[in-house]
């Protein structure tokens, strides 16, 4: 999927968490094919000033907005939207990308497992209210324009099934369990509106800040994935390509970008499972 598709320029996207990570490499994606993109952060200063000038960079001052908000804050969620809204008319793509990770509730997680009942539970909270309710904010704000005029994509952003039930990674692991089940309930809720509800993650622990910095810095598989390895599919998510596909998870890893989207897609969703187990 490239900036010749014809449905991806013009098309209107918000990107939360977008101030660095992998939310500022699908940002600027998007921001390359043409699309018009609002970035996120958490807090106002430089890293999201930056992420805003290097989209404006490749797709143009005026197709690039930079809003701070706190996700956890249903009201900022609306003014997201409703910023999004005056710059730009709509919102057509929404990617729930912001999150907190295990560093709140301790340094040195993947090293030394952190047991839940040893957890702050201003910590443990912090990552619920962000990675959980925060993408319901977001969407909640957002998906009643969609349906009102009939199209629209929401794109959460998940973690591997491994991390979910990882020992010592709760509560971020059951964080993003949540989220996808929400995922699933949502692509239902949204069934005959024109607008759908996918999954997309890495496929591994990627380069982010979600990890302790340091010389070891790697996942718990011993990998670690780039950043940039979320532009693979995000481009096919956010196009009309993907109108017919809903309820489904895609995992950036598996996306060979010497085959064609469609294949490409094939090859990196995760298979349908009727009854998800977790135990």
């Amino acid at each position: 999927m490239t900036a010749a598709d014809p449905s991806l320029p013009g098309r209107v996207a918000i990107v939360t968490g977008a101030s660095r990570g992998l939310g500022l490499e699908m940002a600027l994606e998007m921001a390359a094919a043409g699309m018009k993109v609002v970035l996120t952060g958490s807090r106002p200063g430089g890293a999201l000033d930056e992420a805003v000038a290097k989209a404006a960079a490749v797709g143009g001052e005026g197709n690039v907005l930079g809003v701070v908000a706190d996700v956890r804050s249903y009201a900022a969620c609306e003014a997201v939207v409703a910023d999004t809204v005056a710059r730009f008319g709509r919102v057509d793509v929404l990617v729930n990308n912001a999150g907190v990770g295990m560093r709140l509730i301790s340094e040195r997680f993947n090293v030394e497992p952190t047991r839940f009942w040893e957890a702050a539970p201003d910590a443990w909270k912090s990552i619920i209210d962000t990675n959980v309710t925060g993408a319901f904010n977001m969407a909640r704000a957002a998906v009643p324009g969609m349906v009102a005029r009939g199209s629209g994509k929401v794109i959460n952003v998940s973690t591997s099934d491994q991390t979910m039930v990882r020992k010592g990674y709760s509560p971020y692991g059951p964080s993003k369990a949540a989220l996808e089940a929400a995922s699933r309930v949502w692509a239902q809720d949204l069934e005959g509106t024109g607008v759908t509800v996918n999954v997309y993650l890495p496929g591994g622990a990627a380069d982010t800040d979600l990890l302790p910095t340091g010389p070891g810095k790697k996942g718990a598989d011993g990998n670690l994935l780039p950043p940039s390895i979320m532009r693979r599919a995000i481009l096919w998510l956010c196009s009309d390509a993907s109108n017919d596909q809903t309820g489904g998870r895609y995992i950036a890893r598996l996306w060979d970008e010497t085959l064609p989207a469609e294949e490409a897609a094939a090859g990196a969703r995760s298979a349908h499972i009727d009854k998800p187990q977790i135990m």
